[in-house]
């Protein structure tokens, strides 16, 4: 307690505080727990001082005297030792009375004061200057010991300082000795004095108090802002979900129509030779390409938020990866007039390359929108102890205002000026994704850009090693000429336009088709037939809560296990790889394109004859 004066003088604010003072009823508490923690060392001192005084004067005071001094002391000494242990018994139960417990340490601190006014009234008569000069010493030492004990507590205090301070003034004044006025004079400084550091200390204490009940006061604040944040959390979090979960029905339910436009698509190419159809079979074919790239990219924002992205580094080549790029783009830059160049095929990587490859393709797309005049530079090379991958383009370039934003979702630069209509394609979501899948991996993704001049995009990625076996390169070959002749085929897929598609495309590479839109359906027709079908295409979503598993399960449960089986479906977010490897069948997403839909089959097909 007596440290507590300094630490709160030296840290101190230098602004004025004008918060009020606390009332007396919240020092109460603090009060109590304070006298009672030091109550014992306060004891311990007295009984102490008791012993000290009865040696001295034992020679000098009639003993009976003395002895029933000493024996009242004792008894208000062993009650206050009675009433501090009463007091840590109820704190330990949490009963305690603060005002009640207050009053009776009050109590006792009074009758203590009194024994020592009693032996100045007693005992200063007896003996000489050195026995009046221990006394005075003593009771000054627990006159000024008594100040952190009482100094919250006025009445108390003035009380206690009157019965210590008025006697020893007024057995000095009327001692008759030489000198005994002065020596009254100086208890009366001294008791001036001590009454000056209690009001000190009594301030300091409420400063503290007040301190501590604005600290319990942000406490309480703080609990309720940390529940409204964990509360917003908790709302965030379901928006999170419910959006996924909006993505994820959007996705089937809108694939699901560009999946069979696509078919339709095909069977019209097939049926008709001429020119113009297939010009704008072609054409159709393009715009679903370029919707389903949509879908694409909103559903890769979902599957990052959600963790649905796996990272599986390896090394690989950057050659392979600029072959593939080179072979993607160069048609289209050479469209817009532009150059596509590639530098540093040499260098090999340690990252995934699936999604180095997403990166890349994204950011040469941009830079090949974006581009008028020039060209576009994919350069690999080292910078210290990691590969630095850069696409470079001379491009409209980014405000540096906007370089902050490029990287936000739906957030498309206008660079200072209105963009071209060909520039305004896609939702804004490339960068995001691009930015999103570099963290992923860790690698750090940075831009440089000036208006006008163009931009560069740089990746870092740690520097890989050859691969010990190379990928053998596989020619791509024209679309496949399997012919399904006598292949019977059993569909089962629940959006009709879709299963008219199916079969209209199916019967046009010459199969046999068996079409139904329920498990259900396709479980009654398997009982009533003795032909064993060559495949089975089914969809994910079935009616009645059902899957294409159960259809899988049902027909192998009556044409035997080695049934070959296909699913097709619109859905990319609940994880049908696990299921897929659990129950053997291949995975195709909508909308899938026909000539990738033939060679699944041929492949179904081939290992089934082999």
């Amino acid at each position: 307690m007596s440290t507590a004066p300094p630490a709160l003088a030296t840290g101190a604010s230098t602004v004025p505080d004008t918060t009020p003072a606390p009332p007396k009823a919240a020092l109460v508490p603090d009060t109590v727990r304070s006298v009672y923690s030091q109550t014992g060392s306060g004891l311990f001192g007295h009984i102490l001082g008791m012993a000290v005084t009865t040696a001295i004067y034992w020679p000098h005071v009639p003993h009976p005297m003395l002895l029933g001094w000493t024996a009242t002391f004792l008894l208000i000494w062993l009650a206050r030792i009675g009433l501090m242990y009463g007091f840590e018994r109820a704190a330990r139960r949490d009963v305690v009375d603060h005002e009640r417990w207050l009053l009776l340490w009050a109590l006792g601190a009074g009758f203590n004061a009194a024994t020592w006014c009693l032996a100045a009234v007693l005992f200063y008569d007896f003996g000489g200057s050195f026995e009046r000069t221990a006394l005075m010493l003593i009771i000054y030492s627990f006159a000024i010991g008594s100040v952190p004990f009482m100094a919250m507590q006025t009445k108390l205090f003035l009380v206690c300082m009157t019965m210590y301070f008025g006697t020893m003034i007024l057995r000095s004044a009327f001692h008759g000795q030489p000198h005994d006025l002065q020596m009254a004079g100086i208890w009366f400084l001294l008791g001036v004095c001590t009454t000056s550091v209690a009001w000190a200390f009594r301030n300091v204490f409420a400063e503290m108090v007040k301190h501590k009940l604005q600290t319990q006061e942000l406490a309480i604040k703080l609990r309720g802002e940390t529940a409204a944040a964990e509360s917003a959390q908790r709302l965030a979090e379901t928006a999170n979900r419910a959006k996924t979960q909006f993505f994820a029905a959007a996705s089937h339910d809108l694939r699901q129509p560009l999946h069979a436009m696509g078919l339709f698509a095909e069977a019209l190419r097939q049926r008709n030779k001429d020119e113009e159809v297939v010009h704008l079979v072609n054409s159709i074919n393009s715009s679903v390409d370029a919707l389903e790239g949509l879908f694409s990219e909103l559903l890769d924002i979902t599957k990052i938020d959600t963790g649905a992205v796996d990272i599986e580094p390896e090394h690989f080549s950057m050659q392979e990866l600029f072959n593939r790029i080179r072979l993607h783009f160069e048609p289209t830059a050479f469209e817009k007039g532009l150059m596509l160049s590639f530098r540093g095929e040499q260098h090999h990587a340690l990252a995934d390359p699936v999604i180095v490859e997403r990166i890349l393709r994204n950011l040469v797309s941009n830079a090949i929108r974006y581009t008028e005049d020039g060209g576009v530079l994919v350069t690999c090379r080292v910078r210290g102890d990691q590969l630095c991958l850069q696409v470079w383009d001379s491009g409209i370039g980014i405000a540096e205002k906007e370089q902050v934003r490029i990287f936000d979702e739906f957030y498309q630069t206008q660079s200072g000026r209105p963009l071209e209509p060909h520039h305004r394609k896609g939702l804004g979501l490339g960068l995001s994704i691009v930015k999103r899948l570099a963290d992923l991996m860790e690698a750090p993704l940075t831009l440089r850009s000036r208006v006008g001049h163009g931009t560069v995009f740089t990746l870092m990625l740690p520097i890989g090693r050859a691969p010990r076996m190379q990928r053998s390169s596989i020619p791509s070959k024209p679309a496949l000429g399997v012919t399904l002749d006598r292949r019977h085929i059993v569909v089962v897929e629940d959006e009709l336009a879709v299963l008219e598609g199916l079969q209209v495309l199916l019967k046009g590479w010459g199969a046999t088709v068996s079409a139904f839109d329920s498990v259900a359906g396709v479980e009654a027709w398997a009982q009533t037939t003795e032909a064993k079908p060559d495949l089975l295409i089914v969809d994910y979503r079935l009616p009645e809560q059902l899957t294409g598993i159960e259809a899988i399960k049902a027909m192998r449960a009556r044409f035997g296990p080695d049934l070959p089986a296909i699913m097709v479906t619109g859905s990319t977010m609940t994880g049908h790889e696990a299921d897929a490897a659990q129950y053997n069948f291949h995975l195709l997403v909508k909308p899938v394109v026909p000539t990738k839909l033939r060679a699944m089959i041929a492949f179904k097909l081939g290992l089934r004859t082999s």
